[in-house]
């Protein structure tokens, strides 16, 4: 990854930041995390979505051998970890402001058999990007396995967070038409176990063919501004027993509803231009 950096590198300058995720739209760490602190939560990815699958709306569909599952934060025993982690911290200062917000922690998994995407963003881009030109959310990926070019590596066309899509369907799929912009532009990412990345969901991507025997689950955690509406789309939860005993570093930047015992997480955010496979 030409943008990446490692852990080991403690000086997490703003500039470098900014510069990468309002040019690249990609920016990435590696060797963030442990290979056993990535097993632990490779296990824990891999049980919570045999759950999901037993809850009507437990998971969600994004195309064909491919899932995205939305779960509660302590849920995933690394979430702490993540979230007061100084390099994410650094980003989310850095992009998003100090008052940055927490509203989303799910994964993402193509199984064997997982076809091309469509091109695509995650979203509509909000007014503050496209009339702005600023920068609103943030998307983290790490990674549960070492990627494979067989795996099916996600693919992105940097600097395309800014292309304006508001005559597109959804305002979030560019025509067919388009895609040679996209295609010239893209770079696969082989992000190994350990690694975090940050992206703008604006930026426009895509899976890939997942051609080999074995999953490829990713830990995604979504970040807003505090004029980010994204919060909208997820129902972040937490009991009372384990917002209490959060850091504060960490407690004072979830948006999340309080309860006393944790419910099934019902999925909202379906993207129906994902459903089927691009040809």
């Amino acid at each position: 990854m030409a943008t990446a950096v490692r852990a080991e590198d403690q000086a997490y300058e703003p500039a470098d930041i900014l510069r990468g995720l309002y040019g690249d739209g990609i920016i990435a760490l590696q060797g963030a995390f442990s290979r056993p602190w990535v097993e632990r939560m490779r296990g824990e990815v891999m049980a919570l979505f045999e759950a999901a699958m037993q809850v009507p709306g437990g998971a969600l569909p994004r195309g064909p051998e491919r899932w995205y599952v939305e779960v509660q934060p302590e849920r995933i025993s690394g979430f702490v970890d993540i979230a007061a982690h100084p390099w994410f911290v650094a980003v989310c200062e850095a992009v998003l402001g100090p008052d940055y917000r927490i509203v989303e922690i799910g994964f993402d998994i193509p199984f064997p058999g997982a076809a091309d995407q469509p091109w695509h963003r995650d979203f509509k881009a909000p007014e503050a990007t496209l009339t702005g030109r600023r920068l609103n959310s943030l998307a983290f990926n790490l990674t549960c396995v070492d990627t494979r070019l067989e795996h099916g590596p996600f693919e992105i066309a940097p600097g395309t967070q800014w292309d304006d899509l508001s005559d597109c369907p959804n305002a979030m799929f560019p025509p067919k038409e388009r895609w040679p912009r996209y295609i010239a532009r893209a770079q696969q990412k082989l992000p190994q176990a350990g690694d975090i990345s940050a992206r703008s969901a604006l930026t426009i991507h895509r899976g890939t063919a997942n051609r080999s025997n074995e999953a490829r689950p990713v830990l995604v955690v979504g970040i807003d501004a505090p004029d980010a509406t994204n919060a909208a789309h997820h129902d972040l939860q937490v009991t009372r027993a384990y917002h209490d005993a959060l850091p504060a570093r960490v407690r004072d930047h979830l948006t999340c509803r309080v309860a006393d015992a944790l419910e099934p997480v019902i999925q909202h955010h379906v993207i129906e231009g994902l459903l089927k496979p691009a040809y």
